[in-house]
């Protein structure tokens, strides 16, 4: 007699998965991730000063209570959508947020416009919400995981 689907184990990924469902990461993963989920203080996830530079093209700029500066532009932000299927679609592809999906190799690539976004709103005192022009508009931006995720120099420094 063979199982049927009904008698596969939960979880088909043994490697990463004990029996009990519980995930198994390595001290390294587990460091990353401690770090990765530590708490921000208040001031670095607290903006002074917002511009999205709808008009221009060019993304978004936030200035922190703590004095630091953070910037993005729209290809990265599109990129990194927090959204629960954007989130899982990089997480199985072991994508970062902000990089870009792989492209299939075609003798003739069809054009893709930019993104942008065609309305940006504010979500209560904490994120914005960006709709965008493939019509994507479900991802949330808090404060804390912009914060998180400054691409400048000084914080790229830190995260390598």
């Amino acid at each position: 007699m063979t199982a049927g689907p009904a008698a596969r184990p939960f979880c088909e990924n043994r490697s990463s998965m004990s029996h009990e469902g519980i995930r198994l990461v390595s001290a390294e993963q587990a460091r990353r991730e401690d770090e990765e989920n530590r708490e921000l203080p208040r001031d670095a996830k607290e903006p002074v000063k917002v511009r999205v530079h709808k008009t221009e093209g060019t993304g978004l700029e936030i200035d922190w209570k703590d004095g630091h500066h953070s910037s993005w532009d729209f290809v990265w932000l599109r990129h990194a959508c927090p959204c629960a299927t954007c989130h899982d679609e990089r997480e199985k592809s072991a994508r970062k947020p902000g990089e870009p999906k792989s492209q299939p190799q075609t003798l003739l690539p069809m054009y893709q416009e930019p993104p942008r976004p065609l309305v940006v709103t504010p979500v209560g005192r904490y994120a914005l919400s960006f709709e965008w022009n493939d019509g994507h508009k479900s991802g949330i931006y808090s404060w804390d995981y912009l914060r998180r995720h400054c691409e400048c120099e000084e914080c790229a420094a830190k995260t390598k």
